[in-house]
């Protein structure tokens, strides 16, 4: 049963597709925005913002769960830590933004950039 389990499946088993939206987040972490089909940046919204609210902790407990949610990644992490989290000491939440694309002509798929704010 799938009793409120809204996750998209993307065509991949649990393991490929949570390595496969950790990618996605650090590559927003890395570039600040990216351009995606549409039902991807949903999906990687709800990755990175509870990692940006982790992030605004800005403890070493935070840092180290952090860093393990991005596939040890340490740089992307430093900068999650250091030059994002602290533009949004102020927010409450909503530190992203999805902006539709027109449709991508060889497949028809519904296009998005996803940007923090």
């Amino acid at each position: 049963m799938r009793h409120g389990n809204t996750n998209r499946k993307f065509g991949r088993v649990r393991k490929v597709r949570s390595s496969f939206l950790k990618g996605l987040a650090l590559d927003l972490i890395r570039h600040g925005k990216i351009t995606t089909t549409e039902a991807r940046a949903k999906e990687l919204k709800k990755v990175v913002e509870p990692l940006v609210t982790l992030a605004k902790k800005n403890d070493l407990a935070a840092r180290r769960l952090a860093t393990s949610r991005l596939m040890n990644r340490k740089p992307e992490t430093k900068k999650l830590f250091d030059e994002i989290a602290p533009n949004y000491t102020s927010r409450r939440g909503g530190y992203t933004r999805i902006t539709r694309l027109p449709v991508r002509k060889s497949d028809a798929s519904r296009m998005a950039v996803i940007e923090f704010v």
